[in-house]
């Protein structure tokens, strides 16, 4: 099914094609459609899935633009993705003539998002604590919202928001239209779902969580003495150039970054004692590639959305699968593909035989590279540029200079071969 096939504004349909996508993904197929219906939906669906799409649709189809007052509230978990809704949801709506869409959050000065409502705002989204804030002050009358979206819903029970959420949706009129996305569907989901959906529609990609065709998944048995080294031997192995790397604790982090830091790779650090004001200013030099490396804990890094990210390092293993797929779902993102390395220690094996059991074989076990391997893997490394550049470049001028350079002394074979050490010494 084709975006153009939707019986949808031709201005959202003109945005979409502008954005480069044609095609429904699986939860857009099954959630579009009953959503411009007007049926409340409760959907699983893993980040990455393309379901900020299959939320926005419906709820700018629904707009009355000559209403100024906030119809649709959107509900997220972090600051980082607030952001990136409102974004999309901008993008879609950028033929709408005089739409308002406004991201509310904490870190930023209350003053101003609370003279942009003062001035009217058609769609919110926010964090359900910085809503609540507005909400007190006066400055957010919740009075006219026909549409209320809940995404990343599991995440934000994580994060002790039951009350906020609940807090909220019982200010909204109840004749109003419930969207709910989580990727997994936990009890205390299940209840919300009950308690203020109204004869919701289920929906779940088949197998979605456990086909993750893009990622190439692969772990690795270290042991806790030599798990730094064995890290460094995989930066190497791979020629990983950047990454977000994972750990459980706030130490775990800490020793990490300053372990890269002290080996001479550029890295940063976010986890949960950071002020949001630092971690913003980290995610900006990770996104504009000042820095090569972001370790973080998995609170920390909820709703970060880094483009053109190729690897995820688990650092250490996830205590269970659905955060397991949070975090490689960081990379391979809007049809790209990407690497997930685990590195597994004694102490992770519980936990790993869990994970890899219900990622249907996608996780493969491989060694550790000796000294003798990583040697093998870099030359073939440079090597396949070698044999990729012979095909695509013009290297005449190349040629003649390595022709007038050797002689019977010195033959062709040996200049390439000093040339590959030099290219591997620098």
């Amino acid at each position: 099914m084709n975006f153009d096939d939707l019986n949808i504004l031709d201005e959202i349909k003109n945005a979409i094609r502008d954005m480069g996508f044609s095609k429904l993904t699986p939860i857009q197929k099954l959630a579009i459609k009953p959503a411009l219906k007007g049926f409340d939906l409760t959907a699983q669906a893993q980040t990455g899935s393309g379901k900020t799409l299959a939320f926005a649709i419906p709820v700018l189809q629904k707009v009355f633009i000559p209403d100024r007052s906030p119809q649709a509230i959107i509900l997220c978990p972090t600051r980082e993705l607030c952001m990136q809704v409102a974004g999309e949801i901008t993008k879609v709506g950028k033929n709408i003539k005089k739409l308002k869409v406004l991201a509310v959050y904490g870190g930023q000065p209350i003053g101003k998002q609370t003279r942009v409502l003062k001035k009217g705002v058609h769609i919110v989204v926010g964090t359900p604590g910085r809503v609540i804030d507005h909400i007190e002050r006066g400055n957010l009358d919740l009075i006219g919202v026909e549409s209320v979206v809940l995404d990343e819903a599991d995440e934000m029970l994580d994060m002790g928001f039951r009350q906020d959420i609940e807090r909220i949706l019982t200010d909204v009129p109840r004749q109003r239209q419930t969207m709910l996305f989580s990727a997994t569907m936990p009890t205390e989901i299940r209840k919300i779902a009950k308690a203020y959906q109204k004869n919701p529609k289920f929906i779940k990609v088949s197998n979605d969580r456990k086909n993750i065709p893009k990622i190439t998944q692969h772990a690795f048995k270290t042991n806790r003495k030599h798990k730094f080294d064995d890290f460094m031997k995989l930066i190497d192995a791979y020629g990983i150039k950047s990454a977000l790397v994972f750990c459980n604790t706030k130490k775990g982090v800490d020793f990490v970054f300053k372990s890269l830091k002290k080996n001479g790779y550029s890295a940063e650090a976010i986890h949960g004692d950071m002020s949001q004001k630092h971690r913003d200013i980290v995610m900006n030099k990770f996104r504009n590639s000042n820095v090569r490396f972001l370790v973080a804990t998995d609170v920390a890094a909820r709703g970060l959305d880094i483009s053109n990210l190729e690897f995820i390092v688990n650092y250490d293993v996830s205590t269970n699968y659905d955060d397991y797929v949070h975090r490689i779902g960081r990379t391979a993102r809007a049809g790209k593909s990407g690497y997930a390395l685990t590195l597994v220690s004694k102490e992770d094996l519980i936990n790993f035989n869990n994970i890899k059991k219900s990622s249907d074989g996608q996780i493969i076990e491989k060694n550790i590279p000796d000294d003798e391997e990583l040697e093998n893997i870099k030359n073939k490394r440079v090597l396949d540029e070698v044999k990729k550049s012979i095909k695509i470049d013009n290297l005449q001028e190349y040629l003649d200079i390595i022709k007038k350079n050797s002689s019977e002394d010195i033959s062709t074979e040996e200049l390439a071969a000093a040339l590959l050490k030099k290219v591997r010494e620098n």
